[in-house]
């Protein structure tokens, strides 16, 4: 327990499960929009492919998508320096590129058909890929860095988070530590997330069960 804040232990697996069984529970015809969001080191990315997985094997048809994939160009990323933390929070994720080529044609009366990814930021230019077609009753999963708080039409959220002190110890980008406190202070991602999760230890997580 940390300042009122009571966590569950539970294994990787059994939390994967967890998360898995909540949205097919709440899934029908229509889609289901999963976000897995935390710093770097939670490997977001780890965790959204093994819950993809497991709904793969529960019988969802499941689209991965990457926040890393829908980066604005370098010249607006950068344009307050490469190691500013309010760019970082403010200026990185193209918010309207997923919400018109993503969340748009998975809401009400959508098309179902989905740009996968948008921009190659190491390339700098246009993704190129192809529109891909997730039928209705499947599900999105997405995962990245500050994504809540930014409007998204999310059917469920899971925030890996880890606390301060292992935040600082394992984010190796330091200069980008501001723009987490930040999102910690102003969006409160443990109260907003369906499954707040402590993985500071991350083959011991712990589920946050109840908050103040």
């Amino acid at each position: 327990m940390i300042d009122g804040m009571r966590f569950r232990p539970i294994s990787p697996g059994l939390l994967v499960t967890e998360v898995a069984e909540r949205i097919i529970r709440r899934a029908d015809d229509s889609w289901t929009r999963v976000a897995v969001d935390g710093a770097p080191p939670t490997s977001t990315g780890e965790f959204a492919d093994r819950l993809a997985e497991e709904l793969r094997v529960l019988g969802r048809a499941v689209l991965r998508v990457s926040s890393h994939d829908f980066l604005r160009p370098a010249s607006l990323r950068y344009e307050r320096g490469r190691t500013d933390p309010d760019s970082r929070y403010d200026d990185w994720l193209d918010v309207g590129a997923l919400n018109r080529e993503v969340f748009g044609p998975l809401g009400a009366g959508g098309s179902g058909r989905v740009l996968p990814t948008f921009w190659d930021a190491p390339r700098d230019r246009a993704s190129r890929a192809e529109y891909v077609t997730l039928p209705a009753g499947g599900v999105l999963v997405l995962d990245g860095e500050l994504l809540l708080g930014r409007g998204f039409p999310l059917d469920c959220s899971v925030h890996l988070w880890l606390s301060p002190a292992a935040l600082r110890r394992r984010l190796t980008e330091a200069w980008a530590l501001p723009a987490f406190e930040r999102y910690d202070a102003t969006v409160h991602p443990l109260d907003l997330a369906d499954f707040a999760v402590r993985v500071d230890d991350p083959v011991r997580p712990a589920v946050l069960d109840e908050s103040p």
